[in-house]
């Protein structure tokens, strides 16, 4: 069975930074911000949360099908994506633009600040999701505006149950928006600074959230995850990483296992237990989408 991934390709720029932001910003000086950053170590992967999700998935056993569009640069991930046995058959080149670029700078504490250019990611819209009977689930993860709200319509309209996870794609949408999202979800996912934007835009409580789909996961870093079914809350426990060398994909790697053990079947709590092994084995490693389990 297969899975689609409605998300971004972008290529990442990922730099470190050897100091602290906090020590370099001045609190009362905000509204003259102005800062510079020197950033000794430097590389560029192969990222978007459709990609790196898929990349995850993949690993696991599964057949993700990323839907996502790259621009006329994207040749490279069209072909990284056929060496990783990826089926890119949802996936469209747009002319014109250039391929979704982030720009990830972390430092010392693995706190990150990102600018990200959307580039052919605001096309994504224009490929539609179709009832396939060899389709078990899919997810709605950051993307464009357009292409969030429609395919999640047509996820519904298709029958085929999926994760609304919207991460930092959330502020672009209003109450009623998100409301209707988790209306049309199976299942929503955050992390808990996105929960308390959920909340507080909805005016659902998390145990709220959770009586309206099958389950809601709010991501603790460090601290695990919190499980909410019917109201309910389970404490699912982190699992300490070997090292910590970038955090960088950690949250699309979680993704990632949370929809193989969907695809199986399991519990929610369950799911999450192997979202936290693989986060945690991804944060060891350097890029995205390179790692192995």
């Amino acid at each position: 069975m297969a899975a689609i991934i409605c998300g971004s390709l972008a290529f990442d720029t990922i730099m470190t930074f050897e100091g602290r932001f906090a020590e370099q910003i001045l609190p009362d000086q905000l509204h003259i911000l102005n800062v510079s950053f020197l950033v000794p170590a430097l590389r560029r992967d192969f990222g978007g949360c459709a990609g790196n999700i898929a990349y995850s998935l993949k690993l696991l056993g599964g057949n993700p099908l990323p839907m996502a569009t790259v621009g006329s640069d994207g040749a490279d991930y069209l072909a990284r994506l056929k060496t990783l046995g990826i089926d890119a058959q949802y996936v469209r080149q747009v002319d014109d633009t250039y391929t979704a670029q982030a720009m990830i700078m972390t430092d010392r504490d693995n706190n990150q600040i990102t600018a990200f250019h959307p580039g052919a990611m605001m096309q994504a819209h224009i490929t539609r999701i179709e009832p396939r009977a060899d389709v078990k689930l899919g997810i709605i993860s950051p993307d464009g505006r357009d292409a969030m709200l429609q395919h999640a319509q047509q996820f519904k309209a298709a029958g085929i149950p999926f994760v609304f996870d919207p991460g930092q794609g959330l502020p672009m949408f209003d109450g009623p928006e998100l409301a209707n999202f988790i209306d049309q979800a199976t299942w929503v996912t955050v992390n808990d600074y996105e929960g308390k934007m959920l909340s507080d835009r909805t005016g659902w409580s998390s145990a709220e959230i959770s009586k309206r789909v099958q389950g809601l996961v709010v991501t603790l870093g460090g601290e695990g995850c919190e499980v909410w079914i019917g109201g309910e809350k389970t404490i699912v426990p982190p699992v300490k990483a070997a090292s910590i060398v970038d955090p960088t994909g950690c949250g699309d790697a979680w993704r990632g296992a949370l929809l193989h053990g969907l695809e199986q079947g399991w519990s929610l709590a369950k799911c999450a237990e192997l979202g936290n092994r693989v986060g945690a084995t991804k944060i060891a490693s350097r890029g995205p989408q390179n790692y192995t389990l």
